[in-house]
């Protein structure tokens, strides 16, 4: 390893004003952990583009390199069942958060947060998946445990030209489910039907007076969240159900019980961050498998480390599309 090394650093100051700036860090300035990695990928989600905003909520404290997503090879272990060569992936936990993150040519880490690469998947497609995909891999998943089948009617996929739901669209059209994908974006429609939706629908309205709809989708997963998720409620099929895992549109909703008792309707939290080890094993696993779509490398934007601020711009404006990749190689 190098005496020194790159990193992308935030601070604030007493006023909560965020600046950012590349720094050479050693490894006595990373925080404890009982593996050292060497990053080879990681990638840009819109929580760390927030991290580098003033007044921002994600950092907890500062210095503190973003980076919730990483992927790279053991530098350093003394944690059992790793060796030093080992290509590893980790995401979410306290990474990027309260602990040093991926915008760094290294990063110490815990091992108990450390996910072995599976087969049949590279380090640069772990980071085009990212948090991002994982969270639309585990939102199937759990969908898929609460009744969502390829026999059943079309799922929606509301924000369907970010991070998540370029995913989701891609993996649900890739096990053969007929997708509708929603989209405030203005000229994307050919795009998104090329990715795999069978119909593209505009930004749902608000929500109306009405406490039911008719049934429209069998399930729907919503990076979107904010005053249109009854929309969605109200018109999912009986005992149709809502994989729920952002807040980009806002973080208050309110609806009526009758979809809830009349349709038995859920609406399931996706958690991507404390994810139990074994639940997240078995997406990964899966991410490499049948969620594996072959247009996967489709949706990347592979940018070199020197570039994050201009790509940060990007997804803070919300001029992005697909995954932004950041490749420590190049």
């Amino acid at each position: 390893m190098v005496e020194t090394f790159k990193a992308f650093v935030v601070n604030q100051d007493k006023n909560g004003n965020v600046t950012h700036k590349y720094q050479q860090l050693s490894k006595d300035d990373l925080p404890k952990g009982d593996v050292l990695i060497k990053v080879h990928y990681s990638g840009i989600n819109y929580k760390d583009a927030l991290a580098t905003q003033d007044n921002n909520k994600i950092v907890q404290e500062y210095p503190m390199v973003p980076g919730i997503d990483l992927a790279g090879t053991i530098e350093e272990t003394n944690a059992t069942g790793f060796e030093v060569g080992d290509k590893v992936i980790v995401t979410s936990y306290d990474l990027g958060v309260s602990h040093y993150g991926g915008f760094s040519e290294y990063a110490r880490v815990k091992s108990e947060w450390v996910i072995e690469l599976p087969e049949d998947l590279t380090l640069e497609e772990a980071m085009i998946y990212g948090t991002a995909g994982y969270s639309a891999g585990l939102a199937i998943e759990k969908l898929e445990k609460s009744g969502m089948s390829i026999e059943g009617n079309d799922v929606l996929v509301r924000g369907a030209t970010g991070g998540v739901g370029t995913i989701s669209l891609l993996m649900l059209k890739s096990l053969g489910y007929s997708v509708i994908a929603s989209t405030g974006r203005q000229n994307v429609a050919d795009k998104l039907k090329k990715l795999g939706a069978s119909e593209v629908i505009e930004r749902l309205p608000e929500n109306d007076s009405k406490p039911l709809e008719k049934r429209t989708w069998q399930a729907a997963i919503d990076p979107v969240g904010g005053e249109n998720l009854p929309y969605i409620v109200k018109r999912l099929d009986n005992n149709g159900s809502v994989a729920l895992i952002g807040m980009t549109g806002g973080y208050n909703f309110e609806t009526s019980v009758f979809p809830f008792i009349l349709r038995g309707v859920s609406i399931i939290g996706i958690d991507s961050v404390f994810t139990p080890i074994n639940l997240r094993k078995r997406v990964w696993r899966r991410l490499a498998k049948d969620l594996k779509p072959d247009q996967l490398h489709d949706i990347k934007h592979i940018i070199s480390f020197d570039n994050i601020p201009q790509a940060i711009e990007e997804v803070i404006n919300h001029q992005n599309t697909g995954r932004i990749v950041i490749d420590f190689n190049t």
